[in-house]
């Protein structure tokens, strides 16, 4: 479940079992009944919400990778665009100097 948000449901003798979410919340939600196996649904995401009566069994540990709303592909790449920038003073250089001495030359400094 990616970017769900769960607002004034019931969920009562359900199984929520291998869930991976991110950007998910439970909003005002009430859970009776409800058996949690193998998920990474904790605490911090159920905003007042009542549990009754449910399970949380084997919950996913350490640190999940979140690739949330603010990992956009923009700046992923704008950040390689100027990494590429900024080798290219380098190379403009290195190509006058191998035309400049020559490639066997360059190659042996």
């Amino acid at each position: 479940m990616k970017s769900v948000t769960f607002e004034d449901s019931l969920f009562e003798d359900c199984y929520f079992e291998d869930i991976t979410s991110s950007n998910t919340f439970f909003k005002n939600c009430t859970f009776i009944s409800t058996i949690f196996y193998n998920t990474d649904l904790f605490e911090y995401k159920f905003i007042n919400s009542r549990v009754v009566n449910s399970t949380f069994l084997h919950n996913k540990e350490g640190c999940q990778l979140d690739f949330s709303d603010d990992n956009n592909a923009y700046m992923i790449y704008f950040v390689s665009f100027l990494g590429t920038l900024a080798v290219l003073p380098g190379n403009i250089v290195s190509a006058l100097l191998m035309d400049k001495i020559g490639r066997l030359r360059m190659l042996g400094g």
